[in-house]
């Protein structure tokens, strides 16, 4: 299937690193202009700096002035942005009564007001083109959340919610606007921290057995495993491609059918 990605200019957010990293270089095989960003110059170093022929920019997306920073280099060097993939984002821990406010306006800076920022910069010009793909980064606790990282959560929720507002924003302009929100995801972080409680619980020591468990115990669903970043950048893709211009204001879980049937 051809995604006719080839020479459509993108802008992953938070690509310097992990699943945003590994977006970015599908973008890059498929022949797309990519723009990786990052939070300074020096913050590149996970990216690789072979891994992909990428377009380096930098500012900090959780202040309004980084965010025009970002915008400005990206325009600068290629004068227009098709798509817009806002994966710059984190969780942070916490529960319900050790999170201040201070931490929730924190959390809502970094996964809800970034991703509006870039959009309030990037959507004006691709309305001009007609055409465009707004791709948000979420998580299927925006719709199953758990009792812990309620903020983290909330603020997911607030993406998701703020993609379907958009969408309807947007009608007859030729862009779309979706949330791909993924459950566990295999990012070595991750894996480190299986492979620690796996030697607390005696499940083993290959991936195999550890993953096995961890989705009997933590995250059931009937594939059986946990998601590869390449599985996320792959939905990213096709919902970046032409193929997919008639899904639109959706938050598409990619979660390997871990779905609860009330």
């Amino acid at each position: 299937m051809n995604l006719n990605l080839q020479n459509k200019v993108v802008l992953v957010t938070g690509s310097h690193r992990g699943t945003g990293a590994v977006i970015a270089k599908q973008f890059a095989s498929e022949g797309a202009r990519v723009i990786i960003q990052g939070p300074d110059q020096d913050g590149f170093a996970q990216a690789g700096d072979d891994a992909f022929d990428a377009h380096r920019v930098w500012g900090d997306l959780a202040t309004d002035a980084g965010a025009e920073l970002v915008f400005e280099q990206a325009i600068s060097a290629f004068g227009v942005i098709d798509i817009l993939v806002n994966n710059f984002g984190q969780a942070d821990a916490g529960s319900w009564w050790n999170t201040s406010s201070e931490k929730w306006i924190d959390i809502y800076q970094v996964n809800v007001l970034s991703a509006a920022r870039m959009i309030q910069h990037v959507v004006p010009q691709m309305k001009q083109l007609e055409s465009g793909r707004v791709i948000q980064l979420g998580t299927i606790g925006s719709i199953k959340p758990n009792s812990k990282m309620p903020h983290y959560y909330a603020s997911k929720g607030a993406l998701a919610n703020m993609t379907a507002s958009l969408a309807k924003e947007l009608s007859g302009t030729g862009i779309t606007v979706n949330t791909v929100s993924p459950g566990l995801i295999r990012t070595p972080e991750m894996e480190a921290s299986f492979r620690k409680k796996a030697r607390a619980k005696g499940w083993g020591e290959d991936w195999a057995s550890i993953e096995a468990a961890v989705v009997k115990e933590m995250f059931p669903n009937p594939t059986g495993r946990i998601a590869t970043r390449e599985d996320i950048a792959d939905l990213v893709m096709f919902l970046a491609s032409d193929r997919a211009g008639f899904i639109n204001g959706q938050n598409v879980r990619i979660d390997g059918g871990s779905v609860d049937i009330v």
